[in-house]
């Protein structure tokens, strides 16, 4: 089995910046690619930002880009989301996710494995 766990979640203020970071452990999965997704209260799940096993590939929510950076280390099998520039309404709970191919996709229902999510509240 294959563990995601976010970290990097908080407290800031709008106009600040935080950076998350997704481990992966246990069982092997490369080659594979990784997402972020977010779900603030009340809402449905909702894709940000995803990138493909090599990195060369990578697609963002209208909402983020310009402000979000996804990036990752397979060396040290961890996925990184850059936010700068955050507003109230990127407040929501942020999950990193995996699946079994190289390709990058923002559909949640191709990944194979998510985190248990970490808070992200931006106050105004």
């Amino acid at each position: 089995q294959v563990q995601l766990v976010e970290s990097g979640g908080g407290l800031v203020q709008a106009g600040g910046s935080l950076r998350l970071s997704c481990e992966a452990s246990g069982r092997t999965l490369s080659p594979h690619a990784m997402g972020w997704f977010r779900q603030a209260p009340g809402k449905e799940r909702e894709f940000v930002a995803t990138i493909s096993w090599s990195g060369d590939i990578t697609y963002y929510a209208d909402s983020v880009k310009g402000r979000f950076t996804i990036s990752r280390d397979n060396a040290k099998s961890t996925a990184y989301l850059q936010m700068n520039g955050l507003k109230p309404e990127d407040t929501a709970v942020y999950y990193c996710a995996a699946r079994r191919t190289s390709v990058a996709s923002p559909l949640p229902s191709v990944y194979d494995y998510w985190g248990q999510g970490t808070q992200v509240t931006v106050s105004s």
